[in-house]
């Protein structure tokens, strides 16, 4: 069971004539397509057995941009898999702009959706190794998509009785929504909470049951890994939005050794990092003051403007993972409320997880 694999998220993939201007966006997606180019020239240089992609993979599901994704990945030297974001699927029906739901599968057959009219699958990778995709995409009765995410009642079942079919082998995970908390109460606050999945207990407790050990996510837009009774979710950053990572994993003597990547330049941005960085800062006030305003510290709207203030790359340092925050000069609610957002170790980007040992993720060793 040694192998090495490859994650990229949140491509957010949009062909020139297809961008959509949409002010205070934090991904860029104007740059998309030389982004991916350059991370798939760095992985094909690789001897890699897969490649996963765990949703948003275009700008808001545009047929053209999921035409053009699928046939460059079908021109890659090792197989990939893909699930659908809240960004590929925007309703159930297609729109002028965006596909349907039930199409997603028929674009994405080559990659994990052997069975086109499912919208979550199972795969073998490589002897004794399997991938499960699911969808946590929710809809209203209208037809239109959710705020949360979740995983509907027949996925769960067909989810049950997969895993039990896959006793003793390992079984690797990919949701797009997250199913453990990242930052601080993320399920619980009003701003966090859509980048969740709402019956995430119940899809935890279906996985341990099984022996799931590595779940991979996305939506987010941050380098984080978390951990919870044993479960260990890896979420990855968007290839569109600071600081650009992917990552590369190997699977060795029962270990899981994570090392992140960064594409730092394309053609016209000689310091990609450093121009994504200050437009995420730029852009991010309202959403610091929103922070700031809502529970649990509901600043008053004069105080919160000078703590957010001081807040200006704080997004980009958590979406950046392994951030260390100090604000001595904050009020105390609001210091020990945004101190509290620290990775507890700096095993965000870097790191090695041992199957058979659970530990708490300050113990694992920075590889």
């Amino acid at each position: 069971m040694n192998f090495k694999f490859a994650i990229a998220s949140d491509l957010h993939l949009a062909l020139p004539h297809t961008f959509r201007n949409v002010p205070q966006r934090f991904h860029l997606v104007e740059i998309s397509i030389p982004v991916i180019e350059g991370v798939l020239q760095h992985l094909e240089q690789l001897d890699l057995d897969f490649l996963l992609i765990p949703g948003d993979l275009t700008q808001d599901g545009e047929p053209e941009n999921h035409q053009w994704l699928q046939q460059r990945l079908a021109k890659l030297p090792f197989p990939t898999f893909v699930i659908p974001g809240n960004h590929d699927v925007l309703q159930v029906e297609k729109t002028k702009s965006s596909i349907a739901l039930a199409e997603f599968p028929y674009y994405y057959h080559k990659f994990g959706y052997q069975n086109p009219q499912q919208l979550y699958y199972r795969c073998e990778l490589l002897p004794g190794v399997e991938l499960i995709g699911l969808n946590s995409n929710q809809f209203d009765e209208n037809g239109k998509q959710l705020f949360t995410g979740g995983i509907d009642k027949e996925q769960l079942i067909w989810l049950k009785e997969t895993l039990a079919d896959c006793a003793n082998q390992l079984v690797l995970v990919m949701v797009h929504h997250n199913a453990i908390d990242h930052l601080p109460n993320q399920s619980k606050h009003p701003l966090g909470r859509r980048y969740a999945i709402e019956n995430a207990a119940e899809l935890r407790a279906v996985l341990r049951s099984g022996g799931v050990r590595f779940l991979f996510s996305g939506h987010l837009h941050v380098q984080d890994i978390a951990e919870q009774e044993g479960l260990y979710e890896i979420t990855t950053g968007s290839l569109v939005s600071y600081p650009h990572p992917y990552r590369i994993l190997e699977f060795k003597d029962r270990q899981l050794k994570i090392k992140s990547y960064r594409v730092r330049q394309i053609p016209g941005y000689d310091n990609l990092g450093h121009f994504s960085r200050e437009i995420i800062s730029d852009r991010s006030l309202p959403l610091m003051l929103k922070l700031a305003t809502s529970p649990p510290l509901n600043l008053p709207p004069e105080m919160a403007e000078r703590v957010a203030a001081q807040l200006r790359y704080f997004w980009a340092d958590i979406a950046a993972g392994d951030a260390v925050f100090d604000f001595p000069d904050f009020p105390p609610r609001a210091q020990q409320f945004f101190e509290g957002f620290s990775a507890a170790a700096a095993i965000d980007n870097d790191a090695i997880l041992n199957l058979d040992f659970p530990q708490k993720l300050e113990q694992y060793v920075k590889s």
